[in-house]
């Protein structure tokens, strides 16, 4: 049976663990890095280019456009450097690369906005996966084996990115619970017990589906 699903995962959340093991699991294809490769064929660039510009759009474009949202005027444009991809041109495609997964109707789909982008297709099963900052700082550590300062200043950084992310784009509240059939708190829950937790909900709502 096939299982269609989106996981919007905070930092620390496991993300990035759950998906390809939740996907294996279910044996369908996983999406997450794949994002930028079909960004770069899309838009006929390199994909070290699409991969850097999905870092930049972390970490250097959200960052002034938070900045921009606190000055006087918030709707004022954010210049960006004319070598990179614009950020509505790289949402473009990444949604076209989310949307062409989804057209198969099975895979799981790690980030991109992707639980607000098929909020509307009922075959999806659509995921956040989150827990309390320090509890997600700590399993960063653990995961990823940063110190305690390293992982802090990430969490905090990548958390304001999510949140940016999905409010400038699509005028939304990434933790608003109405976006999710399921909440996981996944620093009180091991990650295998994730996956399988995920697994069973996932073939229980495809099985609903199609009824």
């Amino acid at each position: 049976m096939n299982a269609l699903v989106t996981l919007s995962a905070s930092y620390g959340a496991g993300g990035g663990l759950i998906g390809p093991a939740l996907a294996k699991r279910l044996a369908v294809p996983f999406v997450d890095r794949a994002i930028p490769l079909g960004v770069a064929e899309d838009l006929d660039v390199a994909l070290d280019d699409a991969v850097a510009h999905d870092m930049r759009l972390a970490s250097s474009f959200l960052e002034r456009l938070l900045r921009s949202f606190a000055a006087a005027d918030p709707g004022g444009p954010v210049p960006l450097p004319t070598e990179q991809l614009t950020p509505d041109e790289f949402r473009r495609a990444a949604e076209a690369v989310i949307t062409r997964q989804a057209a198969t109707g099975a895979g799981v789909i790690l980030g991109r906005a992707g639980a607000i982008l098929l909020r509307d297709d009922p075959r999806v099963l659509r995921v956040r996966l989150d827990g309390p900052a320090d509890r997600r700082a700590r399993q960063a550590m653990r995961y990823s084996g940063l110190d305690a300062a390293t992982a802090e200043r990430a969490l905090a950084k990548a958390d304001r990115t999510h949140v940016t992310y999905v409010k400038h784009f699509y005028a939304a509240d990434i933790h608003d619970p109405r976006l999710y059939h399921l909440m996981l708190d996944t620093t009180a829950v091991s990650i295998d017990a994730c996956v399988e937790l995920l697994a069973l909900a996932a073939s229980s709502h495809a099985e609903l589906a199609t009824d």
